[in-house]
């Protein structure tokens, strides 16, 4: 069991190294950092929406940017798109699970909102829907992936994608690249204030 516990951690390590290696990727973070802190400064907000551990994933990006990060300031406008079930289970049932979130972008998206937009294939339909809500709303569309070719890279505005294929690593991956996007827009919009 050592042995194993040591494969998921030098795994784990390893996407990490890669990410830190791959300017590509930094630059990207750095590009989906200063679109959301532009946005703030124009006073929208940021929706974020992702299916199973991504959902989790949103929630914990938009709790960090509500409440606070690494320390007080004012709340950030975010909104996780995969936390009121009366609107999940009513879009579901009248339209399908593939509009659970385009149609809450059609409802409350703004222009120049951002949409963080996280899958680890790429491919969940019900955030290739919402990306498409996106770009008819005039809405900037980030893209948190693997390194599977897919649809998401071809529609988002920014696309991160991890360099891996495996979904654990991938989701642990993504909550590091919040967090950095977290620290990053905090810094920058309050830094000098608190």
């Amino acid at each position: 069991m050592n042995n194993y516990i040591n494969k998921h951690i030098n795994e784990s390590i390893e996407v990490k190294k890669q990410i830190l290696d791959n300017i590509n990727i930094i630059n990207n973070i750095l590009k989906a950092s200063q679109v959301c802190i532009k946005a703030y400064k124009d006073n929208k907000k940021i929706l974020i929406a992702g299916n199973g551990g991504s959902a989790a994933d949103a929630q914990h990006i938009a709790g960090e940017l509500v409440s606070r990060f690494y320390f007080d300031r004012p709340g950030l406008a975010a909104v996780a798109l995969t936390t009121d079930t009366s609107i999940l289970t009513a879009i579901g049932n009248d339209y399908g699970y593939e509009k659970i979130f385009s149609r809450q972008i059609e409802a409350n998206g703004d222009c120049n909102d951002i949409f963080i937009a996280i899958s680890t294939s790429g491919n969940s339909k019900n955030i290739i829907e919402a990306i498409v809500e996106c770009k008819k709303k005039g809405i900037t569309t980030i893209g948190l992936t693997g390194n599977e070719n897919c649809q998401i890279d071809e529609l988002c505005d920014i696309c991160i994608k991890v360099p891996s294929s495996s979904t654990p690593r991938i989701q642990e991956s993504h909550i590091l690249i919040g967090h950095i996007l977290c620290a990053i827009i905090e810094e920058e919009i309050f830094g000098d204030k608190f």
